[in-house]
């Protein structure tokens, strides 16, 4: 587990400097905890090994991670892009002031609506995931009188060493345009005649969570070998290439690899082929997401019941389970856990944490060692910053907790936790009932 900005005092455990108990009993439970010095951090390491090495390389931070407007400020503060997949996501960064040419809208199945808000708005660029796509934006566009630059998303074919739900470039895929020359060489023709489009380059992602560079490595000789096969059919060089995200964090005991690990083999890549055909160097993009929030999260739960069933397992219930993190149920997710109150006790006995819900797979962590736990104590889940907020559920209508920023000691809600209130306010009995 990640253990930075993380310390031990008189048995309590804090973070970012702030007691984790005391978070627990003032704000509630569950409750989100993001740190803003590690996302800061997390950033800083991006730009020393990507944008400080070539000033034309651009950060875009990957919002399904975890989106909110206070997320969004804090990119702006730290001067990176952004990168939305949906008309939500889309409208909170404008809710939030976002700059619209540090918008990229990347996703599979945008509806004209989104394309609409996303034009309307004037963001930087749009990543096409579709041939149709690319039709319904250019009729968007001559509607409302104005030009969008895109970049054509496609399928690299390569199969990434990561769980299947999280592979998104191979072959048999639902993002990308198929890479075949039959059919994506005359739409980029098409976009390059285009009045309401600009092409300015290719794009890949081939999954997330990953510790190896090979993938990138293949996908990228694919996408500079259709780059040049575009350049022969029609005298245009790519002004861009986006490489995606998919760098893996720690969770459990795996180890992070540093971000030049991957980004250097694949500037150098792109700087030889383009000094050998003569090209110009285009601008590099990556999509962190995971690897800028993931590690700098933390979930508090409360203990509530206990179980121990003799010669089989036993059991600690949680106020909270897959409505606040549904990734141990859906592709096998693994955490590791400390007791905040109770932090430098051995961890000796062998305990699963499961959640509340009526469900037999709402568990968090099967077969733990952790001290004996008890009801009213404190669990702090490591490393939830992605992927837990974001598809947070109302499941068995429980409320989706709130989000706290921490800064050196402070704490202050980024977003406030949600009340029966708010969760029932969309509800309506229709006329026939009354």
């Amino acid at each position: 587990m990640n253990t930075e900005l993380m310390e031990i005092k008189n048995g309590t455990l804090y973070y970012d400097g702030c007691d984790l108990t005391e978070i627990a009993a003032n704000y509630g439970t569950p409750v989100y905890v993001y740190s803003q010095n590690v996302i800061k951090s997390r950033i800083r390491e991006l730009k020393e090994a990507f944008t400080e090495k070539y000033p034309k390389n651009r950060i875009a931070y990957a919002c399904k991670a975890f989106c909110c407007t206070a997320m969004f400020r804090l990119l702006q503060k730290e001067g990176i892009c952004a990168d939305v997949v949906s008309g939500g996501e889309l409208y909170t960064a404008i809710k939030a002031g976002f700059p619209a040419e540090c918008l990229e809208f990347n996703g599979n199945n945008k509806s004209r609506g989104e394309l609409e808000l996303a034009v309307e708005y004037g963001i930087g660029r749009v990543i096409i995931d579709s041939l149709q796509e690319l039709e319904m934006l250019e009729k968007v566009c001559a509607e409302k009188e104005k030009k969008m630059k895109v970049l054509f998303r496609i399928t690299p074919g390569v199969k990434a060493d990561t769980h299947d739900y999280i592979v998104t470039g191979k072959k048999d895929s639902k993002f990308g345009i198929p890479l075949d020359d039959d059919i994506i060489l005359p739409y980029v023709k098409a976009a390059l005649d285009s009045e309401y489009v600009e092409f300015v380059g290719l794009h890949f992602h081939i999954g997330s969570q990953l510790f190896e560079n090979d993938g990138y490595l293949a996908a990228l000789d694919q996408t500079l070998a259709l780059a040049e096969k575009i350049h022969s059919e029609y005298g245009f060089w790519i002004k861009e290439l986006n490489f995606g995200g998919g760098f893996g964090v720690t969770y459990t005991t795996e180890e992070r690899k540093p971000f030049s690990f991957f980004l250097d083999p694949l500037r150098e890549n792109v700087e030889a082929f383009a000094m050998e055909n003569g090209f110009e160097m285009p601008a590099l993009v990556i999509e962190p997401g995971r690897s800028i929030v993931g590690e700098a999260g933390i979930t508090l739960y409360t203990v509530g019941s206990t179980k121990d069933i003799p010669g089989l397992r036993n059991y600690a219930a949680v106020d909270g389970g897959m409505t606040d993190n549904i990734r141990p149920a859906l592709y096998g997710a693994e955490y590791a856990a400390k007791v905040a109150n109770n932090a430098d006790a051995a961890a000796d006995k062998v305990v699963t944490i499961c959640g509340k819900c009526c469900e037999s797979g709402d568990i968090l962590i099967k077969d733990i060692s952790l001290p004996a736990l008890k009801q009213g104590d404190v669990l702090a889940l490591f490393t939830t910053g992605a992927y837990c907020y974001t598809m947070a559920s109302n499941y068995n209508r429980n409320p989706v907790p709130g989000v706290l920023f921490l800064d050196n000691g402070k704490a202050e809600w980024a977003v406030k936790p949600q009340s029966y209130e708010n969760m029932t306010a969309g509800d309506v009995i229709p006329e026939s009932l009354r």
